[in-house]
């Protein structure tokens, strides 16, 4: 799968600087524009559009924007945003508030935000996610991607120290040569052709992360394709269904995730090195959440290949 790294020379604070911020997106994606200034203000939502006014930080500091176009239409919202959100995580992020289009508010939650106008960025009013995220004191992100029928989008807004020095930068990697995968399985072929798959065999009661003791085929496939290609690196996404608060939700999530990372370490040999877990609640449906089958469908967990180039 085609990678981009993102290398963000905003320097994450810290008394005499750090390293800088390095993301990978989900495809090959291009610098579209950036936008800055050196004492700003950014006001960052962390509750959805109800009815007037919408609580939020407003985050102060040097304030810097840029947008990306990823290739192709075929990446969802959710994976574009879901390892990106990983990431920010892994480097010690802690999300404030995140939130898909209709759950967010639509039209007016996407107008509380400052965003770059088109064509540099392209926001569809039905099919969006926001993103919001703190490190430390003053260290902010605001991430908000969205796709069109050809592509996807994406805006990274950074708040930190008004002393820090902001610019991005972005590389394309080549695709890696195509090999043969050894010990592959139905769900390592789907990681490899289409850089994510759903652990369809999965069992989750509403409510409950716990994870039967009984074979699934699907732990089994994955199993063996990490097994036999160490140098692949997976998160695992759970999901629900749309009962119960959406804060609650995205808790059982993470849980369902963890149970089948753990299950994976456990049972079938899988290095934790090579997995890590994330949870977005029911914000992702694949039925309708008004009906048994459609629930059932929506308690689930996905798997998405991420780059290690």
């Amino acid at each position: 799968m085609i990678r981009c790294a993102l290398i963000s020379g905003l320097m994450i604070l810290a008394p005499h600087g750090a390293t800088a911020l390095s993301l990978e997106f989900p495809g090959r994606a291009s610098a579209v524009a950036e936008k800055s200034a050196p004492n700003d203000s950014y006001f960052l939502p962390t509750e959805p559009f109800v009815d007037g006014p919408i609580a939020g930080v407003m985050a102060e500091g040097a304030v810097r924007q840029e947008t990306w176009k990823l290739n192709g239409g075929s990446l969802t919202t959710l994976q574009i945003l879901a390892p990106l959100r990983a990431q920010l995580l892994a480097e010690g992020y802690e999300p404030l508030f995140e939130c898909e289009s209709q759950v967010c508010g639509g039209f007016d939650f996407r107008y509380q935000i400052d965003v770059m106008p088109e064509p540099d960025m392209h926001v569809n009013l039905g099919d969006y996610r926001y993103l919001a995220a703190r490190k430390g004191a003053n260290d902010y992100v605001g991430l908000i991607v969205s796709r069109s029928a050809n592509a996807g989008f994406v805006q990274l807004t950074r708040i930190g120290a008004v002393s820090e020095t902001a610019s991005f930068t972005t590389s394309t990697k080549a695709p890696p040569p195509t090999t043969a995968i050894a010990q592959a399985g139905p769900v390592g072929e789907q990681l490899e052709t289409a850089g994510h798959a759903t652990l369809g065999d999965l069992i989750f009661d509403s409510g409950s992360s716990q994870l039967g003791v009984r074979e699934y085929s699907s732990l089994a496939n994955l199993a063996s394709y990490l097994n036999a290609r160490p140098d692949r690196q997976v998160v695992l996404v759970g999901h629900t269904d749309a009962e119960g608060p959406l804060d609650r939700n995205i808790v059982l999530s993470r849980k369902r995730a963890d149970a089948v990372m753990d299950r994976l370490a456990s049972t079938y040999g899988v290095s934790p090195s090579q997995m890590s877990a994330d949870g977005v609640g029911f914000l992702a449906p694949r039925a309708s959440n008004l009906t048994i089958e459609g629930r059932t469908q929506n308690r689930r967990v996905e798997v998405i290949l991420r780059s290690t180039q």
